[in-house]
């Protein structure tokens, strides 16, 4: 199984590489392996989080496409669906079938067809537009909800830090 989830990345790797894709640019953690990938997202366009560049590890399991990677940002992140230690929670990076808290539909979490393009799309779209009724981080999801200037000014800041350290 392992080698067919290399064979996978390996693959996604090279189209990626050929043709980058708007928003994003992946690569390698270590060269020597596939699994773990370095991944920067270029804040969207018309979104809090415009100008930033967002430094993430995707971890991929051995089992790639029947279960979902992980993604982990490393940059600073202020977001209702990031996890103060940096993970990301979206539908997709939920593992397939049905939701045991019912919150999410079975066609809305991973399904094999999904690509690190597809995963990334779906993270910059996270960013420009937050789901604060299931939020990772609550404090962010009620800051986003309560005191949107405040949300404002730290997402600002992370966006200067990540420009930082270019």
């Amino acid at each position: 199984m392992a080698s067919q989830a290399s064979l996978l990345l390996q693959k996604q790797l090279k189209d990626l590489c050929k043709h980058p894709v708007d928003g994003f640019s992946t690569g390698l953690v270590d060269e020597k392996n596939i699994f773990e990938w370095s991944v920067t997202i270029i804040g969207p366009p018309d979104s809090l989080y415009e100008g930033g560049f967002f430094n993430a590890i995707m971890t991929f399991p051995q089992n790639y496409p029947n279960s979902p990677p992980s993604v982990r940002f490393i940059s600073d992140m202020w977001h209702p669906n990031v996890y103060s230690d940096g993970r990301v929670c979206i539908s997709i990076l939920h593992p397939p079938g049905d939701d045991p808290s019912g919150y999410e539909l079975a066609s809305e979490r991973w399904m094999p067809v999904h690509t690190v393009e597809s995963i990334m799309l779906s993270i910059i779209s996270m960013l420009s537009g937050p789901n604060d009724e299931s939020p990772a981080n609550v404090e962010a999801a009620k800051e986003w909800r309560e005191k949107r200037d405040e949300f404002k000014k730290k997402v600002s800041r992370c966006v200067r830090k990540s420009q930082e350290m270019l």
